[in-house]
């Protein structure tokens, strides 16, 4: 079994450059991909079934010993050749839930950022991350080595990009963050975002040919702006202004799995307003996510639309873990929910601004959750399957295979060169 194993214990005891592109190398300790090759490491992604199916990538050199049941590390995790330009894109096929269609920078060349600190919202130089993420053409994205990046502005994501931050440690913090306004097919995979600023109030540059002015951000970690197929694995966040994962402005398709959140108030804010009626069609997986100190509220807080809400582990809450208004339909399934001390905080979710009469024909169910501590959800609406056909996107392992301790796991990963990750 590997070093780090995530969620899941098998045991029984547990359960019973393109040319106008810039292309660099690596230090030593980190190995390029060929700058020539293929656009495409593997087939496009097919729809998922709804159940635990078989990695959709398969790496040559894959080990079966070390698989742990989560079925988007197992797609990649136990190759030791995880990190070379064949094997890399792989993690494109690995994602599940509503955003398992995002291809992100799959079909396009590697970019390596060198430069962490010469960032330029206007005129953004080559080898700095954000000359990589405003081009039009797909691009995956990797990092030279270890490297803080302090941006001057929001980071305007362009569609059809990867983010991929594995084999080295990589913080965006101290400014503001990611901002995914209007585009499609994202992937932001291992990096640590935190204490992101509010920036706005200039000019910012969106592509290679536009640049424009933009208001007063609100400060998240990453904001999904009306954009869709969008993956958010292993990423670590904590300490942002506003809320650490926004989608709003009728966003859909999106995965969030993977991610460990801490120190943070308004975890993760699902739908823009009660009065934005485009909301109604978003769709959010939420999964193998683990939840842990210092969260306050929305865990998330959801408005309109369809959440499913599946094998994550909450550790504490300092108000209420699932929040919501508006009618959205929530499909828990599969979690672990860790009660406060208090007695007053024992309950799961909120309904808010709300009244009975009207929250008890909203679609919440819990369904093989495990309350621990006291823990309480209370449902309403029609258990009904049938009533959440739009808000399942994968099969949900039983909780009692999720273990309580993922900070090795959760998160931005420490993945070495040569070793299964």
């Amino acid at each position: 079994m590997p070093p780090f194993t995530f969620f899941f214990v098998l045991s029984f005891f547990l359960c019973t450059t393109s040319s106008s592109f810039s292309t660099f190398t690596y230090s030593a300790n980190f190995e390029a991909p060929s700058a020539s090759a293929s656009a495409s490491a593997s087939a496009s992604a097919s729809p998922e079934s709804n159940e635990w199916s078989s990695p959709r990538g398969q790496p040559k050199n894959a080990d079966p010993s070390c698989r742990t049941g989560n079925p988007i590390d197992d797609c990649w995790r136990c190759d030791t050749d995880w990190h070379n330009y064949t094997n890399r894109k792989i993690l494109a096929d690995c994602a599940v839930g509503f955003g398992r269609d995002a291809t992100g920078g799959r079909d396009g060349e590697f970019y390596v950022v060198t430069d962490p600190k010469n960032d330029d919202p206007v005129n953004p130089i080559p080898g700095t991350l954000r000359y990589a993420v405003i081009q039009e053409e797909p691009l995956w994205i990797i990092f030279k080595g270890d490297m803080v990046i302090k941006l001057k502005d929001e980071l305007l994501v362009n569609s059809f990009k990867t983010i991929d931050g594995r084999g080295a440690n990589v913080e965006i913090s101290n400014g503001p963050c990611i901002t995914l306004s209007y585009v499609t097919n994202i992937i932001i995979h291992g990096i640590h975002i935190h204490h992101c600023k509010q920036g706005g109030n200039a000019k910012i540059r969106d592509s290679p040919t536009h640049y424009g002015w933009r208001n007063i951000s609100d400060g998240d970690g990453i904001s999904i702006f009306s954009s869709a197929h969008v993956w958010i694995d292993h990423c670590t966040l904590s300490n942002c202004h506003d809320g650490l994962i926004d989608v709003t402005y009728g966003s859909t398709s999106i995965t969030i799995s993977n991610n460990r959140m801490s120190y943070h108030d308004e975890v993760m804010l699902m739908g823009h307003s009660d009065d934005f009626l485009p909301d109604k069609d978003m769709q959010v997986t939420i999964a193998f996510n683990y939840f842990g100190e210092g969260l306050v509220q929305r865990i998330p807080r959801c408005r309109h639309g369809y959440f499913h809400i599946v094998n994550n582990l909450y550790s504490g809450w300092e108000m209420y873990a699932i929040g919501g208004s508006a009618n959205p339909t929530i499909n828990s399934q599969g979690n672990v929910f860790i009660a406060p001390h208090s007695n007053s905080l024992k309950e799961v979710t909120k309904r808010i601004d709300s009244l009975e009469d009207e929250w008890k024909k909203w679609n919440w169910r819990s369904v093989g959750d495990l309350m621990l501590n006291g823990a309480f959800f209370t449902s309403s609406g029609n258990n009904n399957s049938q009533n959440y056909v739009k808000a399942s996107s994968m099969f949900a392992r039983p909780a009692s295979l999720l273990t309580t301790d993922l900070n090795a796991t959760a998160g931005a990963l420490s993945c070495q060169i040569g070793y299964i990750c």
